[in-house]
């Protein structure tokens, strides 16, 4: 299967650059995998679809206000710095832009000397690590210091960090936000756990990698990076339970498919776990948990999209995404939402 299947037409100005004023109030599209019908909504209407005894996933993993702006030390010249990886002694492995600036033993200023790093050493790919120097608690500096780290198609300066974030996000540690759960309030689940649908919290940490694009032509010889996940006891039976009565097991984003998928034994069960998973969903693939997802529209010829048509199949997903160009659907990271069915 050849990446350029997973192609479609974007005009630019669909990009959504900024989030909308009301999460719940995005675009809902509907697709019925199975008849292929396509019908529009408000993402709020998303109860209309859920049923009692359904189980609701959602990842609860926290972004991390990762991009700092530095200066270099005895120059002043401006350096930006992506936090990656935290590894130990508080050294970090990060992306640092321009990368020729920083050389072992550079020394960067942040924030007037609140925080202070020295790269260490050049790794894999050219990034940097850097160890931090400062006083108190790191992720405190963070939240003063830090910005979003926004996809490189976001252009606009996000006005309120927490519109990168999910309403239930807890757990820090992602470099991009899992969007479909963008769509959500508190008082939307509120409602839906009203309806008896169990909602099971998972956490997968997003790595950058989830903006990769697909370069080889083969989408079989594509590599995926490695993610963080943990699924606890609760969310594990709450899953089963769904499964076991014949209910339905709707993933919220394809971070939470991933989880789900990564974790499950052949017999679809789950029990509670962590580790790593680098799966790599394509049409194909047969599904062990997930019967229904929520998610944004994606990419071009990335692998969400490709997972997006593992689901529903090639032709139809590229069909509804052809429809929601036509009706003037907000795509990516803060664009509307689709439901497959």
């Amino acid at each position: 299967m050849k990446r350029q299947d997973f192609f479609y037409e974007l005009p630019e100005e669909l990009i959504a650059q900024d989030p909308l004023a009301d999460r719940e109030s995005s675009r809902l599209l509907v697709l019925d995998k199975e008849s292929g019908v396509i019908s529009h909504h408000v993402f709020r209407e998303i109860t209309d679809y859920l049923s009692e005894g359904d189980c609701l996933v959602i990842n609860d993993t926290k972004v991390l206000p990762a991009r700092l702006i530095g200066s270099k030390e005895g120059t002043n010249a401006k350096i930006e710095i992506l936090l990656l990886k935290r590894r130990e002694n508080n050294i970090w492995e990060t992306l640092v832009k321009p990368g020729k600036k920083a050389k072992p033993g550079t020394r960067i200023i942040f924030g007037g000397g609140i925080l202070t790093g020295e790269v260490v050493d050049v790794v894999e790919e050219g990034n940097r690590l850097i160890q931090f120097t400062y006083e108190g608690i790191f992720e405190e500096i963070l939240d003063q210091l830090g910005q979003m780290p926004l996809p490189p198609y976001i252009t606009h300066q996000l006005e309120d960090k927490n519109r990168y974030q999910t309403v239930y996000a807890a757990h820090t540690g992602s470099a991009a936000a899992p969007t479909a759960g963008l769509h959500f309030t508190p008082q939307l689940l509120e409602k839906i756990e009203a309806q008896g649908v169990e909602i099971a919290k998972v956490t997968l940490h997003v790595g950058l990698g989830t903006f990769r694009p697909v370069k080889v032509d083969e989408i079989t010889d594509h590599h995926m990076h490695s993610e963080f996940y943990q699924i606890n006891e609760e969310a594990a039976e709450k899953i089963n339970r769904a499964k076991e009565n014949g209910k339905r097991v709707i993933c919220v984003g394809t971070t939470s498919c991933r989880t789900v998928e990564s974790a499950a034994g052949e017999d679809g069960r789950l029990r509670a776990c962590n580790g790593w998973t680098e799966i790599f969903i394509y049409p194909g693939y047969q599904f062990k948990v997930l019967d229904c997802l929520i998610t944004n529209f994606h990419l071009p010829e990335s692998t969400l999209i490709m997972l997006v048509s593992a689901l529903a199949g090639r032709e139809q997903v590229l069909g509804a995404y052809e429809e929601a160009v036509r009706e003037r659907y907000r795509f990516f990271s803060f664009g509307d939402a689709m439901l497959i069915k």
